[in-house]
């Protein structure tokens, strides 16, 4: 299709630095996550599982409110469900009734999900080092991860769910 309005300059358009930026970000970000894929693979788990379990293992008491969880990863209530009943079939995980109100239930992390973290840990934070974070100065780590929270905290408000008190997606 033909762009022909005359009072704008198609290639200036298409030159926009933000398209550039967004780019480079999503690219960075595939490239990341298939260049991740082997070290999880091998340990058995897919993209979802490991952020799931790393989410309940650096969480207060390895434990989040299953709506926290859906928060920190971005899933829709039906999708922590499915990854969560996928976990607790592999013993990984498991659910607990909160016993001051019965509509709340929390996911906590096993010994047999911390072992399986544990396995794969090293590998992943050498992929890490190597790939990212090894690549930037002290300064340029520090100036990206403030730049990183300040785009999270309006894109995924609810990233630090059940981490925080009180938490930011609590009504």
């Amino acid at each position: 299709m033909k762009y022909d309005n005359p009072r704008v300059d198609v290639h200036r358009l298409y030159d926009d630095s933000r398209l550039t930026a967004i780019g480079l970000f999503a690219e960075v970000h595939a490239g990341l996550m298939s260049r991740f894929a082997p070290a999880l693979s091998a340990a058995g788990l897919s993209e979802i599982d490991f952020e799931t379990l790393i989410r309940l293992a650096r969480s207060p008491g390895q434990r989040l409110r299953m709506s926290d969880l859906a928060g920190q990863t971005g899933l829709s209530t039906s999708g922590v469900t499915r990854v969560v009943d996928r976990l607790e079939r592999e013993e990984l995980v498991q659910r607990e009734a909160c016993t001051t109100d019965r509509r709340t239930s929390y996911t906590v992390l096993t010994a047999a999900g911390a072992e399986r973290l544990e396995r794969v840990l090293p590998q992943h934070l050498q992929d890490i080092e190597d790939l990212f974070t090894g690549l930037l100065g002290a300064d340029e780590l520090e100036t990206f991860l403030g730049t990183l929270r300040k785009i999270r905290t309006i894109v995924r408000p609810c990233a630090t769910a059940g981490a925080e008190t009180p938490s930011p997606c609590e009504p």
